[in-house]
């Protein structure tokens, strides 16, 4: 029968492997808790920016309309209403086509 030498062994022989034990778990917390401060700085970050972006001094909107949503794209831009209203701009500011909800 094959005998365990680590069943047998003293208190000064796990020491060193207890100490190691110690500093991978403490090691693992700080990492651990490096991480959750980095991913609330971002998302403290990114969550701070405007929601939306100024419209161009161009665009007029209709007459009591709001902004709820606006989409920059390479040749026109597109302004969603508050009241789901859908204005399709050319890059000059022009309206080019308008949809109701």
């Amino acid at each position: 029968m094959a005998r365990d030498d680590r069943a047998d062994a003293g208190p000064e022989e796990a020491l060193p492997m207890l100490r190691w034990l110690r500093l991978l778990v403490t090691s693992l917390a700080v990492v651990m808790g490096l991480g959750v401060l980095v991913i609330a700085a971002l998302l403290w970050l990114r969550l701070s920016e405007a929601p939306l972006p100024d419209l161009p001094e161009s665009v007029a909107l209709p007459e009591g309309a709001k902004p709820a949503a606006v989409t920059f794209a390479r040749d026109w831009l597109v302004v969603v209403t508050e009241t789901g209203e859908v204005l399709l701009y050319d890059r000059q500011g022009k309206l080019r086509e308008r949809l109701q909800p």
